[in-house]
């Protein structure tokens, strides 16, 4: 494997996790959506990943799969005043838990350093390299 392998599978690594990161922004920003353009409350999504093979290399990258909706039910809040409420006085909420999403911030924001430290590290070494021949 050359090290110029290292940066293309890195820089799977950094769309991959930029985008699960734009996901879970989505999800955050919606945490209160009652109505989205179908009638219905925000569900929560994520990203799915799969191994994304290398021809050149014996390294293996990452690709987005797709991007799933959770089926995890709404939360039922009882709001009777609400304009979405039904009869019983309770809204469809997301179901977007905002611990959880920031957990999950926090984890595509480390594998996303962490492809940015093995890019520069792969970078430093083809340096040195090219400061044996001088």
């Amino acid at each position: 494997m050359s090290l110029l392998g290292s940066f293309d599978i890195g820089a799977t690594g950094l769309t991959a996790q930029a985008m699960r990161l734009n996901v879970i922004s989505s999800n955050i920003a919606n945490v209160d959506s009652v109505s989205g353009p179908d009638g219905r409350a925000y569900r929560a999504r994520q990203v799915v990943f799969s191994v994304l093979p290398s021809t050149n290399s014996a390294g293996s990258g990452v690709a987005v799969t797709e991007i799933r909706e959770s089926r995890e039910p709404f939360r039922r809040e009882y709001r009777p005043g609400h304009p979405k409420a039904d009869a019983a006085g309770y809204v469809d909420m997301p179901n977007v838990n905002p611990v959880e999403e920031m957990v999950n911030m926090i984890s595509a924001q480390r594998s996303y350093q962490m492809n940015i430290e093995a890019m520069n590290v792969s970078r430093q070494l083809m340096l040195k390299t090219l400061d044996l021949g001088k």
